[in-house]
């Protein structure tokens, strides 16, 4: 059987604008896991684990509403929510592996098709250190390319150095021989951050997962390193800080229903 999940080798590059030039650049991997697929590869990987402890692993718990084994229904939840058929859904999630049990995912994407690989909708899963996350769930309105453009109003608070006012532009390369996922954030003063992420493919094997290994050594620890690293230098840089301010909800999610010609655009929370 010919496997869709597979391994994306690249960067993470962040740009930020204003009120100080800030800039950061780190190689990184991601893991493109398609859900059906997921009991394969925990039974046929040595290193590789769903739900169980492994050198590399994905939890259900990370994601979504944390229920083990729930992952799909709740994402078939999110597409129901906002209108979309989810007969014959299949789903790809874009995302960092725990590795030796740790993860931080800034942003987890989930990429929707329907029967035929016709990409249906994206949802952006978005965590910030205080353990809250929220999801976007955006549906394609039409056929989609080689690129996706989407976007959204920001619902959670991300980062300290970043207002909770502002709006997400999505600019997306749907997972092929390369990935490209990019977030433009603006707010009533103009643009603010642009942070993507750009990866290469890689087939799924265990042997390609231990040159990772060697390659990339706990990069999932060095990710929340980094996070903390790069907020020291914003702070020396005198970079206003924003005050966390909670969800409302830990884990929610908002429905964007595209407009048309008639109907203005239309974003529901709900509880994740």
């Amino acid at each position: 059987m010919s496997l869709t999940s597979s391994i994306y080798r690249g960067h993470v590059a962040h740009a930020r604008h204003r009120p100080r030039p800030h800039r950061l650049r780190y190689r990184v991997f991601s893991l493109l896991l398609d859900l059906d697929e997921l009991p394969e590869l925990d039974k046929n990987s040595r290193l590789f684990g769903h739900n169980r402890a492994a050198v590399f692993s994905f939890r259900d718990q990370d994601h979504g509403d944390g229920d083990i084994g729930g992952l799909r229904r709740w994402v078939c939840r999110q597409l129901e929510a906002a209108g979309q058929p989810t007969d014959g859904l299949r789903i790809r999630v874009l995302c960092y592996p725990r590795i030796f049990g740790y993860v931080f995912n800034p942003l987890t994407v989930y990429f929707c098709y329907r029967q035929g690989d016709s990409l249906c909708a994206v949802l952006y899963e978005v965590c910030n250190t205080f353990h809250e996350r929220h999801t976007y769930v955006i549906p394609i309105a039409g056929p989609s390319g080689a690129s996706i453009r989407q976007h959204c109003d920001k619902a959670l608070y991300v980062s300290p150095f970043t207002p909770m006012t502002g709006r997400y532009d999505f600019r997306v390369e749907p997972p092929q021989e390369r990935v490209f996922v990019g977030i433009n954030q603006s707010d009533d003063d103009g643009p603010l951050l642009a942070a993507s992420f750009a990866g290469r493919h890689l087939a799924f094997s265990d042997g390609a997962l231990m040159k990772l290994l060697f390659a990339y050594p706990l990069m999932t620890l060095k990710v929340m390193g980094a996070i903390h690293v790069e907020a020291f230098r914003l702070w020396l840089k005198g970079i206003p800080v924003h005050p966390h301010s909670a969800a409302d909800v830990p884990r929610a999610a908002t429905m964007v229903v595209e407009p048309d010609a008639d109907h203005p655009p239309v974003a529901k929370v709900a509880a994740g």
